[in-house]
């Protein structure tokens, strides 16, 4: 069994109570590891230290933390982190819910000028956004623009559409939902009734009702069993009636008295479950305390490094995996068919009966104008139906809760909005389908990736079976002195961190090996001129206004200085590309503009008789040598040796020192937003993605970045 990464619903409605106990625990700081990993370092005044951190990567999850096991703070703090610590700092932590029955926790602190809302997306691609009290959106980790939803610094943060609560669903609502499915019970359970596949099999169990069970089986009697089962979770759930347990994996080939902490975690749940009657279970004071241990542990594991010796991959596994999966998306994508074609024909059934529906609905409008109850609609339509009128007999349900009455036409349920007309209700049918065939459209893109998973997972069992019965023979002492070591392949990378002197500049390292820095701001332009700038060094600066002092070093500060040193002109044009495209060129979205180079020596702090130079300017005096049209170019890579850093800057430099890149260009995007995606690119081209987590956060990628809009070229 593959290891939990994701927190249930069922999870965060057992979290919302224990984090209770915290109320009043004051906020000291925040930290952004990566662009998915939020710390709160509390005061909590009868427990001391409390570490709160909030994951929504790979793994999403929302617990404390031991305080020695959280991360060592990161170097320098990003602007989300900043932006937190101004808002959150000597807070009091004021409480926490989840949003429905959804995979969401919203966060409450409270100080004397304001409320601040941690709202914290579990699902998808994850999300953490930071509100107000009235909930405009002050920043985000991702921002979302969608039909549905929009998620963006300066909005209204808006939460998913509401699904049905299986925890406070009335028995009339949970028989609907179950007669509404065409499958069966467990699957039901999981989707209609939102409990996801592991406790939709634990219901099932404890109510002693078959799994595989066809709905249209499913009998009064199951109904009573599954909803008393439901109710009894709620009843734990809301009580704080946990008994939590860490699950293992134990080691077929240990010893029966072996200690069962040396297997593989797998599962933590707030109470046990008799699914995992097979696993070894720990049990735990507290569920928050045994998500510690959970996450502590799976991490463990995950940065283990393989060792060398180990048998064959289980290539098998790995293929039924994605078989398996393959399957489970043909259903889904038959069930969205099925589902479009069924609304559709619901639809047509409006049309097809439109007098019968019409005074169905003409009926309901005019007794709720009447200012009658639904109790009294419903009792009506059952005395038409026993005096036998035909509108009254296809009328099978009315639910004043949602103003919607249930009709049946030849053998068709079909859910009928009762404020609006046929046309509206058909409509709306035929726009639900058109919804559905979007999702199969989805699906189908997701069933041909999987299929390229699986594809890719038997040309690796291939490779390595031909190379172990002697197929793809190699000298590999000989391979590894003559090729360069694959980095992007490699299981853990070791951090060799260097923080040069000009790394708070703009730099790049030239393909000649001379280095180029760059100011950032007007005083980083003055602070070049004044204190860097040494005989034989050149100085470029584009001809547009509104670039950095662009200074090509013809020798380190530490060394002594020389006017003797010839510089290419490779390393010119490098550093003519550098000047144009960190300017306001780039910020503009243009392509190209003129840069002029001139020595050292034609630069000057003071200024002709009666003219005055701003800060950060500089006069030349002199010839100037112009690069017409220089084209801009900018890329941003991660190198490995000899240090182990993000660097950035014209792509002919970058290509040959990171051991990859990813190449911009101007475009409509944030500088944060693409930063956040170069960052995602770069974590999925490393088989150790902790390696980018730790030198690459999209604050550091950002720092290498042209100033304005981006995108990445070729995208």
């Amino acid at each position: 069994m593959d290891p939990k990464r994701e927190l249930t619903s069922v999870d965060l409605a057992a979290l919302v109570g224990e984090f209770g106990a915290y109320e009043g625990a004051k906020v000291d700081k925040a930290y952004l590891y990566g662009d998915d990993l939020v710390r709160l370092k509390m005061r909590d005044f009868d427990r001391g230290r409390m570490e709160l951190i909030l994951e929504v990567g790979e793994v999403k999850r929302a617990h404390t933390v031991a305080p020695e096991r959280v991360p060592d703070a990161p170097g320098r703090p990003p602007q989300f982190a900043m932006m937190l610590r101004n808002r959150l700092s000597g807070a009091d932590f004021a409480g926490v819910e989840q949003y429905e029955f959804d995979r969401i926790l919203e966060f409450v602190f409270e100080r004397d000028d304001g409320t601040t809302r941690i709202i914290v997306e579990l699902f998808g691609q994850g999300n953490v956004a930071v509100t107000d009290g009235e909930y405009e959106v002050i920043d985000c980790l991702e921002t979302v623009r969608l039909k549905s939803r929009t998620v963006v610094p300066g909005s209204r943060y808006e939460f998913p559409d509401t699904r049905t609560n299986p925890l406070t669903i009335s028995r009339e609502a949970f028989d609907h939902e179950m007669e509404d499915s065409d499958t069966d019970v467990v699957r039901t359970l999981a989707t209609q009734l939102n409990f996801g596949g592991l406790y939709a099999e634990e219901l099932c169990t404890r109510a002693g009702v078959e799994k595989g069970m066809d709905i249209d089986d499913a009998d009064e009697a199951v109904y009573d069993r599954l909803y008393e089962a439901i109710e009894r979770l709620a009843l734990d759930l809301r009580n704080g009636n946990f008994d939590p347990r860490l699950y293992l994996e134990g080691d077929d080939e240990s010893d029966e008295d072996d200690d069962a902490s040396g297997g593989q975690v797998v599962d933590v749940t707030p109470f046990p479950l008799e699914e995992h009657a097979d696993f070894d279970g720990e049990p735990y004071d507290s569920f928050l305390s045994a998500l510690d241990d959970y996450f502590f542990r799976l991490e463990l594991a995950d940065e283990e490094e393989p060792d060398p010796t180990d048998q064959r991959p289980d290539f098998e596994s790995e293929i039924a995996k994605h078989e398996r999966i393959i399957e489970q998306q043909q259903g889904a994508i038959e069930g969205f068919e099925q589902e479009a074609e069924s609304l559709r024909e619901q639809a047509e059934l409006l049309y097809a009966k439109y007098g019968l529906v019409d005074d169905i609905l003409s009926t309901v409008r005019e007794a709720r104008e009447q200012d009658r109850s639904w109790d009294e609609i419903r009792d009506r339509f059952e005395e038409g139906a026993d005096r036998g009128i035909d509108a009254a007999e296809a009328v099978v349900g009315v639910d004043g809760s949602d103003g919607t009455v249930t009709v049946e036409i030849d053998g068709e349920r079909i859910d009928l909005v009762a404020r609006q007309g046929v046309e509206q209700n058909a409509d709306r049918l035929y726009t639900e389908a058109k919804r559905v065939e979007e999702k199969k459209e989805g699906a189908l893109a997701a069933i041909e990736n999987t299929r390229e998973d699986l594809e890719d997972a038997k040309r690796r069992r291939d490779e390595w079976e031909a190379d172990e019965s002697g197929e793809a023979e190699k000298d590999e002492s000989e391979e590894e002195e003559s090729a360069p070591r694959d980095w992007l392949s490699q299981p853990s990378i070791p951090i060799r961190e260097n923080e040069p002197w000009f790394d708070r500049f703009r730099w790049f390292e030239t393909s000649d090996d001379f280095l180029v820095i760059g100011g950032r701001s007007a005083d980083q332009n003055e602070e070049l001129v004044k204190k860097y700038l040494e005989p034989g060094d050149m100085v470029l600066h584009t001809q547009a206004h509104g670039g950095p002092v662009t200074v090509l070093k013809a020798t380190d500060p530490s060394e002594a200085s020389s006017s003797d040193i010839e510089l290419p002109e490779s390393s010119l044009e490098e550093a003519a590309q550098f000047a144009v495209s960190y300017s306001s060129i780039w910020k503009d979205g243009r392509y190209a503009g003129d840069v002029y180079a001139v020595d050292s020596d034609q630069v000057s702090k003071t200024p002709e008789s009666g003219e005055y130079l701003e800060k950060g300017g500089f006069a030349i005096r002199g010839d100037r040598t112009y690069y017409r049209d220089t084209a801009v170019g900018a890329a941003v890579g991660i190198q490995c040796e000899p240090y182990t850093r993000v660097i950035g800057g014209p792509p002919s430099a970058i290509e040959g020192r990171a051991v990859t890149t990813i190449e911009l260009e101007p475009g409509q995007y944030a500088q944060a937003d693409t930063a956040k995606r170069l960052y995602r690119e770069f974590r999925e081209r490393f088989e150790d993605e902790t390696f980018v987590r730790k030198i690459a956060s999209p604050d550091r990628i950002q720092h290498f970045m042209p100033p304005g809009g981006s995108r990445i070229k070729d995208d």
